[in-house]
């Protein structure tokens, strides 16, 4: 009828529609590389490493841009950031909007498109282990807020992280281009600090104060329900709120310890340098000295020793 609004639950068909657009990225994925990196790592240059780590952030610049833009159009349509009482309200949500269901699918794709990409690339042995896990966590996390019906509060913090991961991945392509240039690592530091502090105000927002006063508390699997009667219990709440500011205690911790070694590092090289000038310039003074003559017990000599005035000959 005109103006229903047509909305959807998840199914064994997502799996068909996931194998779809798997398909899909790893297309997007050889187009980006071929027509874009490779030509700009042909100009630069750049070893074994540093390529592999260009060609991973090239490609997961322009995955985190244009999720950072979707992601938006959907919380600002949707309204979740004009109205955040709706991240909890209503809960179980169920039924979603086609281009929340879409967005969701399209994550979960192209996360499971990274696995064969592994292949593909040539990913050096040493670095499988780290992106494997990366790639473990954010299919984690996807699809338990799609599964477990918090698909507005995983669109927020998806928001978040992806923004946060964008500035990161940038200041990485900009370093293998002009490694003077870290500017953009400082951006991202105050992004990444902003955000976690956002991360942990939404966690406790909603689990804190939105999902206890759920109007319905009991425990209905069918329905979609499978929180709100576990954060009834202060317990609960209190022992999961204590869990997620430990983990974002400890991501902090380690993006500090990144800091200060990468502070070490920049005033290290610093002195380095520092020193490598006033040793040249001492050996440019000591070179102008002998181009100019050097006073020895008192007798300025010449550069080949023998003194710079005219002898008397003597009479016969």
């Amino acid at each position: 009828a005109d103006g229903e609004q047509v909305q959807y639950h998840y199914g064994l068909k997502d799996l068909v529609t996931i194998l779809f657009y798997i398909f899909i990225a790893i297309v997007l994925h050889a187009v980006v590389q071929e027509y874009v990196l490779d030509k700009i790592n042909r100009r630069l240059h750049l070893s074994k490493v540093k390529h592999s780590k260009f060609n991973e952030s090239g490609q997961l610049v322009a995955f985190h841009l244009t999720s950072v833009i979707w992601c938006l159009y959907i919380v600002v349509t949707e309204g979740y950031i004009s109205n955040p009482r709706s991240l909890w309200e209503n809960y179980p949500h169920v039924y979603l909007p086609y281009q929340v269901k879409f967005f969701y699918l399209c994550q979960l794709a192209y996360w499971l498109h990274a696995l064969p990409e592994l292949y593909f690339q040539k990913v050096r042995k040493e670095e499988i282990p780290r992106q494997l896990r990366c790639i473990a966590l954010y299919l984690l996390h996807i699809a338990g807020a799609y599964l477990l019906n918090l698909t507005r509060l995983g669109l927020i913090l998806l928001l978040l992280q992806y923004l946060a991961e964008f500035f990161f991945h940038m200041a990485r392509l900009v370093y293998f281009t002009d490694e003077n240039n870290e500017k953009l690592f400082n951006i991202w530091a105050v992004v990444f600090v902003v955000t976690r502090l956002f991360t942990l105000t939404l966690y406790i927002l909603v689990i804190g104060f939105g999902l206890p006063r759920v109007e319905s508390q009991a425990l209905d699997p069918e329905r979609g329900n499978f929180f709100s009667f576990l954060f009834n219990n202060i317990l609960f709440r209190m022992s999961v709120l204590l869990l997620v500011c430990l983990f974002q205690a400890s991501v902090m911790w380690r993006f500090i310890h990144f800091q200060l070694r990468r502070w070490r590092e920049y005033w290290n090289e610093q002195s380095s340098r520092k020193r490598v000038a006033v040793a040249s310039a001492k050996q440019q003074t000591k070179a102008l000295k002998r181009d100019s003559g050097y006073h020895e017990n008192g007798v300025v000599k010449a550069e080949n020793g023998t003194s710079p005035r005219t002898k008397k000959l003597k009479s016969p």
